[in-house]
């Protein structure tokens, strides 16, 4: 298993406790701490909160999961074996785009050309209005 190859590289172990969080944020997609906690206590209803901020800092850390900054609420995790994407979330309806970080290219380089400033879009969000809520307006 790859997961605890990566692991052990860094001198831990694939807990079961790690195991449950890393397929909770797998199933989810997108999911809060609070989201990923729910869906572990559907099949092991002793797991607290703490624990699942303690074993998803541990799994980001070794690149199993990553963090980004969707909007005004907290941190959402996604699995790290997603290819790396940028994230377009709707101020009206919610709805969040995945798009491929190389969507972002152009305006990334732009950044580094007039500002000298390298960006990592993959940690937040881009606001806006989707497609159907702009057109509603």
């Amino acid at each position: 298993m790859a997961e605890q190859h990566e692991l052990r590289e860094k001198g831990l172990r694939l807990t079961p406790q790690r195991e449950l969080v890393l397929q909770a944020v797998r199933d989810l997609g997108h999911a809060t701490p609070e989201e990923v906690a729910e869906k572990v206590r559907e099949t092991h209803p002793g797991i607290n909160l703490s624990t699942v901020y303690r074993n998803l800092e541990t799994l980001e850390n070794v690149g199993l999961v990553q963090h980004a900054h969707l909007g005004h609420g907290g941190v959402t995790y996604h699995a790290a074996e997603e290819e790396i994407h940028a994230h377009l979330k709707c101020e009206k309806c919610g709805v969040l785009i995945e798009v491929p970080i190389e969507a972002t290219a152009h305006f990334t380089q732009s950044l580094i050309d007039d500002y000298g400033f390298h960006t990592d879009l993959s940690h937040l969000a881009i606001a806006g209005r989707c497609e159907a809520c702009f057109n509603q307006a």
